[in-house]
């Protein structure tokens, strides 16, 4: 693509995200998007935000598991970048005006205390690196309309982010199977969903490693005190106002959000 179409693009994007507004798939605009393109995209969409003040703290990994991945289908994940403006702590509530079309999934969050630079990291470099890891909330917000997106608009659109909730107890992994972690989540005080350490990419540090060492090809390292949310355990959960939602992670512990 022309730059300046990756950079209309992108501000369109970002006018979006201030405006909680909803934009027309990319992908349907008659633009031949590449991948590569929707990441050019993306770090315009972030350099806006940047420049409004807002700092990077950490990362996302997104279609990790098989389910998404077939809804795209893509079978490689994609990245994102979470900014301080994102994040929420255990027992928040979070306001519905905050967000346009917002999903829930949890998640398995790491902590870094040791940059992380690839190519070439492993499993045992990522859990050496770990201060320790939590559970978490991702709330998954879309600025493409009715979440029609193809992997190119997901990725343009910051990996689909919104915010984040992160519990209040933090685990050292190499005390845990993480492959073997199970995961409950409750909406209401009913349970809607279960899941895995092993849905993403079969094991959650197989994504962080993963992560590691694609942003490593492109010279962006995971830094030391970044958030890595290590991708979705069970299928994504609509939310709407007054939904109070509870995930608890073998081994590792809870996080719960009300939405307002």
């Amino acid at each position: 693509m022309e730059k300046a179409q990756i950079l209309q693009l992108g501000d369109e994007l970002y006018e979006a995200l201030a405006a909680r507004k909803t934009v027309s798939p990319l992908t349907s605009r008659g633009f031949d998007i590449s991948i590569e393109d929707a990441y050019h995209i993306q770090q315009q969409m972030l350099s806006r935000r940047l420049a409004n003040g807002e700092k990077i703290i950490g990362k996302k990994i997104g279609v990790t598991s098989k389910v998404v991945m077939d809804m795209l289908g893509v079978y490689q994940p994609d990245f994102g970048y979470l900014l301080d403006g994102m994040v929420y702590n255990e027992g928040e509530s979070i306001p519905m005006d905050s967000l346009i079309q917002p999903k829930a999934e949890g998640e398995i969050a790491f902590v870094l205390k040791k940059d992380l630079m690839g190519p070439g990291v492993t499993n045992a470099d990522v859990l050496a690196a770990t201060e320790g890891v939590m559970a978490c909330f991702e709330i998954v917000d879309s600025r493409i309309e009715n979440w029609k997106i193809k992997i190119q608009d997901t990725v343009a659109d910051n990996a689909s982010c919104g915010v984040f909730v992160l519990g209040d107890r933090l685990v050292d992994p190499k005390c845990l199977d993480l492959t073997m972690c199970g995961m409950v989540v409750e909406k209401n005080g009913e349970i809607i969903g279960t899941g895995a350490g092993a849905a993403a990419l079969g094991s959650p540090i197989n994504a962080v490693a993963w992560l590691a060492n694609t942003l490593g090809k492109l010279g962006i390292p995971l830094k030391a005190g970044e958030v890595i949310l290590s991708g979705s355990l069970a299928p994504l959960f609509p939310v709407t106002a007054g939904d109070s939602l509870r995930v608890s992670i073998g081994g590792i512990g809870g996080c719960s959000v009300r939405f307002v």
